[in-house]
């Protein structure tokens, strides 16, 4: 049965593998609100983790006729899909003696922490940037997905958002494109993200218009909203300072990405039976000095229709 991380940790008893699961929750938008259809199975004595999917690539049409006259025969153009499941997270070492030290926060609550800070991150940049043909461990993201498709955007000039100047010149451009781009998607999406530069000109964009609004999750954090529409930006790749959605050093553009969740749309995938997120304290019980404490997914995303998502490219932010 699909589940969020929400009602994964209600499944779970241990208050340890609560917390856990909450800190990533709280650490990333996509934790907190993609569905995990948690359906995989090992097969082949357990070495593969495979997900099969049909991706829907056109739309349905419909049309009047007149009586005596047939309709003109139309189907929907899909195409069969599979991803494997991913094993991402991290590990870490403590010594016995600088666990037990204490403090106002324990060395293995900080370690925790951060390894699961690194391993959102990683999901994030994963979430977009993703090949597993250049790298066999990772899967596929958004932009291998989308790029080609009728919901990649490419402006013929670039929209030029770097200055305050700028902005106010272009905002009613700029809004008229995403706008248009936004309908081209089949339903309201989930998101709009991108790099920390582009979120700040979206807002600045949203002000102008009176489109920008505040709310907050259940966890109590600040969501910031184009309309309805959550603002997401998708930070750091894990252990740098380099954006997850680039933007290019010569022309100054990035692109915009946004998604549906749903299972008929964008969402993830993990093992039956299985919480998506695990994690294993150092046991300083038995002997040894030195104890390794881990965090662990296993997860992959997979996108159901080509118009659930979209990007949009050329946006000058700098």
């Amino acid at each position: 049965m699909p589940v969020t991380l929400a009602q994964a940790r209600l499944n779970v008893q241990d208050d340890l593998q609560m917390g856990v699961i909450d800190e990533f929750a709280k650490s990333s938008f996509l934790f907190n609100n993609l569905t995990f259809d948690d359906c995989v199975s090992p097969t082949g004595g357990g070495a593969t983790l495979t997900y099969g999917y049909t991706r829907l690539i056109t739309q349905p049409t419909a049309a009047f006729r007149a009586v005596n006259q047939e309709y003109q025969a139309q189907e929907v153009t899909k195409q069969r899909y599979t991803t494997d499941l991913k094993v991402f997270g991290g590990s870490f070492q403590i010594d016995r003696v600088i666990a037990n030290m204490g403090g106002i926060i324990s060395e293995v609550t900080l370690q925790m922490q951060q390894k699961i800070k690194a391993a959102a991150a990683l999901f994030n940049d994963t979430v977009i940037n993703g090949d597993a043909g250049v790298n066999a461990d990772v899967f596929d993201g958004l932009d291998k997905a989308v790029t080609g498709s009728s919901t990649e955007m490419v402006p013929n000039a670039a929209i030029t958002l770097d200055t305050t100047a700028n902005i106010t010149a272009n905002w009613q451009a700029f809004l008229d494109i995403l706008d248009e781009f936004l309908m081209g998607l089949d339903g309201t999406p989930a998101f709009i993200g991108g790099n920390t530069k582009l979120i700040a000109k979206i807002r600045a964009v949203a002000r102008r218009a009176g489109m920008y609004q505040v709310t907050k999750n259940d966890m109590g954090q600040q969501i910031e909203q184009y309309g309805n529409i959550p603002l997401v930006d998708f930070g750091a790749q894990p252990g740098t300072n380099n954006p997850v959605v680039p933007i290019d050093p010569v022309s100054g553009e990035t692109s915009l990405y946004t998604a549906r969740f749903g299972l008929d749309g964008f969402h993830a995938v993990s093992m039956a039976g299985v919480p998506p997120v695990q994690s294993w304290l150092p046991d300083y019980k038995t002997a040894g000095a030195v104890k390794t404490g881990e965090v662990e997914m296993v997860a992959a995303v997979v996108l159901k229709a080509t118009k659930a998502a979209g990007i949009l490219r050329k946006i000058k932010v700098q």
